[in-house]
């Protein structure tokens, strides 16, 4: 690789690298012009974030503590009995019973949930002047405030209206009215029942301790509707992993509310965890308590029968084999009972196919097996021994059964009552002082944040979108020589005023006065002195001693750079002339104090002679011709022969004729006086006109055959966005 290209592909690297360098220089600029944007954003949107926090209901949170024991909280000396009673569900089980519309509905059947009163207060700071105490003023009519409230004991309405708000409104004198839907439904007292519509509502209103003219809104909702709300403002979170240690909150505007909704829902959890608990004991009494009279009425059976059949055969006793045959018998036939109770309430819990249920009968099926072998000796005794046997077995083994029963229904008994469940209650609902929501100081500070981050957003946005010009750096690179960089003046901020006609919707702004008189040491009008000095050697070239100033668009200070520049150049001891040529909307004659009738427009209409429309502009050596009336075709009569004589006329009179145009991209009155001057410059305003604006312009120009000389680059600002991109040097001297 040769030196000349390794240079040329650094020099293109450095320049890239520079133009980055550029465009975040220009990106922090912005953010230092608009500095005081940025900060008033920042600062509305905190004091929004202020008010906010301030104003908004706080939430609070209650709190409570349950314990779920492993075990049932009272110990039971009868092991079958805890087999019965079963295991304990798991902590995440008991989350779900917490959470469930069994408990949360009965919760809110206590509390009376579902009926909704809420006051009506004033918008936006009722709540809060309510929170402070303010009691009701003189002014006050419809809304509530501090100390007023109603107690509703009965509120019933019919399915159709669930949902629907009511207002009731106070009257004094322990009188309301009810209305809906702005009809009204009826008047009522307080302690009395009050049938509306017919008997589809029904209100009782317990208490009325509001001012008159009080407002309520009252509202039915449905169950389950309340439910879910509930639901939503309520949580259950487990202390640790299977420490059975469960806490519940509630989230809610009214503490005392959130109190005794939490304190509800606990007892409701602690009613329902007994009930659970002692339903199997409840099942197993009922089994029993069934099946104890036929026990008994078998026994009785079974004792009849031996007593009839040894009268029959006159007292038969039995041998010592036989007696110990019969108490082997009974013994196998108690075990195996038993088991059957054992199996009737394991039956409940387990298929056959599980482990405890197979070694149940398995059991069984021993015992049976030896009771049938004892079966078998039996049949080798005597008839008579075999017929005892068999009556003693039944009455003894029946009277084990019955008195097992008996035992069992005790027990039972003992169980249900010594059930307390597996649930208690450690902590009872309490609200914490603070509320927990709204988080004023996290309020505040991402308010700010966010305040902050949509004013640089915006900046940043609206900086990126109007890339107009900002440097002649910009204008030279696409070619077009800039004669002068014009600053913005503020002494000629004080001579403009807004100016709106009757058919322009958004009005311009005109000078009053010619800043090079008012202010000569100016800065911009420096800036138009070097101007000067530069278009005496520009127009050396030319063909004629007329100048147009022209530009892309309205607006920029044309008109202003015209004036000016004919100004200082008549200072110089020139003798100049300023055409406004702008006959639609020009305001040249106000700078000059005149008025634009009999300019122009009558000139070239052949209504007045150059003469009659050339008037002094207050300073030696200064004229000006106003634009005169505004002519229904300005681009026709600029385009006659008469136009043309008049520049003929002129140019022998003035040492320098400065033409105010139009705008070019809007009408084509510019292209027109262009051909005929020699000399066409192009005014751009800084930040304004983009450098794709500028560039259609001059093309549009140069296509009708009008090159343009140069350009002007006016209302150059000193800021930072242009200083950290392209630098801003002006200085003054005095």
């Amino acid at each position: 690789m040769t030196d000349s290209h390794l240079n040329s592909s650094q020099a293109r690297s450095s320049a890239s690298g520079a133009d980055d360098e550029i465009d975040l220089g220009r990106l922090f600029g912005l953010l230092l012009d608009h500095k005081w944007w940025i900060i008033g954003i920042t600062t509305a949107f905190a004091i929004m974030g202020v008010a906010y926090a301030l104003l908004a209901t706080p939430v609070y949170r209650a709190d409570a503590l349950v314990q779920v024991e492993k075990k049932a909280g009272m110990s039971n000396p009868l092991e079958d009995v805890k087999s019965i009673l079963g295991e304990q569900p798991s902590s995440d089980t008991e989350v779900g019973i917490l959470r469930s519309r069994m408990v949360l509905g009965r919760a809110i059947d206590q509390q009376q949930l579902t009926l909704q009163v809420t006051p009506e207060r004033l918008p936006v700071v009722g709540d809060f002047l309510v929170r402070h105490g303010v009691e009701r003023p003189g002014f006050a009519e419809a809304s509530v405030w501090a100390n007023e409230q109603i107690n509703v004991s009965h509120f019933q309405v019919a399915s159709d209206f669930i949902g629907e708000p009511f207002e009731l409104t106070v009257l004094g004198d322990e009188r309301y009215r009810l209305s809906l839907e702005g009809r009204s439904l009826g008047e009522g007292r307080t302690g009395v029942d009050e049938a509306f519509l017919d008997g589809v509502v029904n209100l009782r209103i317990a208490e009325l301790q509001a001012g008159e003219g009080a407002t309520f809104t009252l509202q039915k909702s449905s169950r389950l509707a309340v439910i879910n709300d509930l639901r939503a403002r309520f949580s259950v979170s487990q202390q640790g992993q299977d420490s059975g240690l469960l806490n519940l909150s509630l989230s809610d505007t009214d503490p005392q509310r959130a109190t005794r909704v939490l304190d509800a829902i606990g007892e409701v959890y602690l009613t329902q965890n007994i009930q659970r608990q002692a339903a199997e004991a409840e099942k197993s009494l009922a089994f029993l308590e069934q099946q104890a009279p036929q026990v008994r009425e078998q026994l009785r059976e079974a004792e009849d029968h031996l007593n009839q059949y040894r009268t029959e055969r006159d007292s038969v006793d039995l041998s010592l084999e036989t007696q110990s045959i019969l108490e082997r018998i009974v013994d196998l036939e108690k075990q195996l009972n038993e088991l059957s109770f054992t199996e009737a309430e394991i039956s409940r819990r387990f298929t056959t196919s599980h482990p405890t249920y197979q070694a149940l009968l398995e059991k069984k099926r021993q015992l049976q097996n030896e009771r049938d072998q004892l079966e078998e000796r039996v049949k080798t005794l005597p008839e008579t021994q075999q017929q005892v046997l068999r009556m003693s077995r039944d009455v003894q083994v029946n009277q084990e059964v019955y008195v097992q029963l008996l035992n069992k229904i005790q027990e039972m008994k003992i169980a249900r009552a010594s059930t307390v469940g597996n649930v208690r209650i450690l902590d009872d609902a309490a609200v914490q002082p603070a509320p927990v929501e709204p988080k004023k100081p996290l309020i505040v500070v991402l308010a700010t944040l966010l305040g902050g981050m949509l004013a640089v957003g915006l900046v940043l946005v609206r900086g990126l979108l109007r890339r107009g010009v900002e440097s002649p750096e910009q204008i030279e690179d696409a070619g077009l020589p800039v004669y002068a960089t014009v600053p913005l003046s503020d002494e000629q901020s004080k001579l403009v005023k807004r100016v709106k006609r009757r058919n322009d919707k958004q009005g311009q702004n005109i000078s009053t006065g010619i800043l090079a008189e008012r202010a000569p040491a100016d800065t911009a009008i420096e800036a138009i002195r070097g101007l000067r000095t530069s278009l005496h050697f520009a127009m050396l070239e030319a063909g004629n001693n007329l100048l147009a100033i022209t530009g892309p668009s309205p607006g920029i200070g044309k008109s202003f750079v015209s004036i000016n520049l004919a100004a200082v150049c008549a200072q110089a001891g020139q003798k100049v002339l300023v055409v406004d040529a702008d006959m639609r909307k020009g305001h040249v004659h106000h700078a000059f104090g005149g008025r634009s009738e009999g300019g122009l427009s009558e000139l070239l209409s052949g209504k007045a002679v150059l003469a009659d429309v050339t008037r002094s502009g207050h300073i030696d050596g200064l004229d000006y011709i106003s634009r005169g009336s505004a002519p229904p075709n300005p681009s026709e009569l600029l385009m006659q022969e008469r136009f043309s004589q008049f520049l003929a006329d002129i140019r022998e009179r003035y040492d320098l004729i400065v033409i105010d145009t139009p705008p070019i991209l809007a009408v084509t009155d510019a292209a027109v006086i262009g051909k005929q001057c020699g000399t066409t410059l192009m005014v751009t305003r800084f930040q304004m006109n983009p450098m794709k604006e500028l560039e259609i312009a001059r093309r549009r120009l140069e296509t009708t055959g009008v090159p343009v000389k140069g350009a002007i680059l006016n209302a150059m600002e000193r800021k930072a966005a242009t200083s950290y991109g392209y630098g801003y040097y002006n200085y003054s001297y005095r």
